[in-house]
């Protein structure tokens, strides 16, 4: 259902929004930090080994960042034309009207968030326990503590906690050049592992599976760029500085993914590649021999920090946006009186997300909700087919190469969503229905909320 409503933006009632502390180079940290994260260090092995050939690695990153490049054009676009906190909640509102608004917020509640948060939060614990020798409990513990300590600096304030997400996320790409500067200019590896640069190598499995395989690989690995538009009403011309930011991210990104995979190849032959064994230890050892293990935990420590901080930086944006429509409680729309964060939801966040660590449970959850994940992305990017246009910022929501740019999006999403749901159908299939329960739950839990959405200007495409 598309929202028709006329009425004028300006004649939406007032409501209180947080300082605009954050610029462009923030933003684009923002981007930056939470995508890279464990990710890098755990697919160029397995993608290596399976695509076979330096040339096929290349073009499986290059393909996926340019499809990324085009959904952040997207996204931006819509950042521009509603410039409010939310993301892709308040583009699926303004878009379609508040039912898939509230599915996909009910979704990002109950697993996604706190689940990502999760096992980022366990990835920096499993490093700890190797760097130290924790226990199971220890290491679930400093799970939990990573988790409340960053939530904790969110409260302090959005400024503070974006320069901190900042600060690690310089940490984190000095770490990473670090590892290319040290690999290359030491010579420690070997040139002819790129050659021959196009042909497969022998007993390389077949060449359809490994692309597929390679390219979930490469799109999970940059999940997560669309977050920023969580953050559009704490952005200075956010009209501006979300699509620039949007963009800038996914380019940086697509580099250090290349230049890591490149780093990878020189240091460890593919014939000599183990897929089940991430990169980090393999180049690891072949950089600093036996000490090469805990040099790279603490690389790894870095950018999953990182990635977790962005995370929780953006999530409670949508509960609290959700709050704001009147499709979640009231609470959770609270935000510090001296700080302007989200502090109740940022709770919220921590809670679920510390619950998720202790149960262990948080990958297979994940895994029941990438299927309904890819549903939503489709539609918010497709959305810029469907919104009218918008005399009053048209020089600002215009996509380039409009209407092409978002088939390169959409058609790989396209492909990836059978992909996925044939590989694990059952999962697939909850997952969607776990979702459609939320149906019942907006009809009978906020009814009076339908009615107000339904002539509230800000639902207006």
């Amino acid at each position: 259902m598309i929202v028709s409503t006329q009425l004028e933006a300006n004649d939406s009632p007032p409501r209180s929004t947080p300082p605009r502390g954050l610029g462009f180079v923030s933003a684009t940290a923002i981007v930056v930090g939470e995508v890279i994260g464990v990710g890098i260090f755990l697919t160029p092995a397995g993608m290596a080994k399976a695509l076979g050939s330096p040339a096929l690695l290349l073009t499986v990153w290059l393909a996926t960042g340019a499809s990324a490049i085009a959904g952040a054009l997207c996204f931006g676009s819509l950042a521009a034309r509603y410039p409010e906190s939310g993301g892709g909640y308040v583009y699926l509102r303004r878009i379609y009207g508040p039912l898939p608004a509230f599915l996909y917020g009910w979704m990002s509640l109950l697993v996604i968030d706190g689940g990502i948060a999760a096992a980022l939060a366990s990835g920096f614990s499993s490093q700890m326990s190797y760097i130290f020798r924790l226990s199971l409990i220890e290491g679930r513990g400093v799970a939990v503590g990573v988790i409340l300590a960053l939530s904790i600096v969110n409260i302090l304030g959005t400024r503070f906690g974006v320069n901190f997400v900042r600060a690690l996320t310089i940490l984190k790409l000095g770490a990473l050049a670090f590892l290319a500067i040290w690999g290359f200019g030491l010579g420690l590896g070997d040139w002819s592992n790129f050659v021959p640069f196009a042909a497969r190598r022998s007993g390389s499995p077949p060449l359809a599976g490994a692309l597929v395989g390679g390219f979930i690989a490469a799109f999970f690995s940059f999940g997560g760029w669309w977050d920023l538009g969580k953050l559009t009403d704490e952005t200075r011309d956010p009209e501006r500085t979300v699509p620039r930011s949007l963009v800038a991210g996914v380019l940086i990104i697509t580099i250090v993914y290349i230049t890591i995979s490149a780093v990878f190849l020189y240091l460890v032959s593919i014939t000599n590649v183990t897929s089940d064994k991430n990169f980090a230890a393999q180049a690891g050892e072949s950089l600093f021999g036996r000490s090469g293990g805990v040099v790279f935990s603490l690389i790894v420590v870095v950018s999953v920090l990182g990635s977790l901080a962005a995370l929780l930086t953006t999530a409670p944006r949508v509960y609290v946006a959700m709050a704001r429509d009147g499709l979640f409680f009231a609470t959770a729309g609270r935000v510090h009186p001296g700080t302007g964060a989200p502090f109740v939801a940022g709770g919220i966040q921590a809670i679920a997300a510390s619950i998720l660590v202790v149960s262990g449970s948080f990958d297979q959850i994940i895994a029941y909700f990438i299927v309904p994940m890819l549903v939503f992305l489709g539609l918010i990017v497709a959305g810029v087919y469907v919104v009218k246009p918008n005399r009053d910022r048209a020089s600002v929501t215009r996509i380039p190469g409009y209407p092409v740019t978002p088939l390169v999006f959409l058609v790989p999403l396209a492909a990836l969503f059978p992909l996925l749901l044939v590989d694990d159908p059952v999962r697939g299939l909850i997952g969607l229905g776990v979702v459609a329960a939320g149906i019942p739950a907006y009809y009978l839990m906020f009814r009076r909320s339908r009615t107000k959405l339904a002539v509230d200007p800000r639902t207006s495409g």
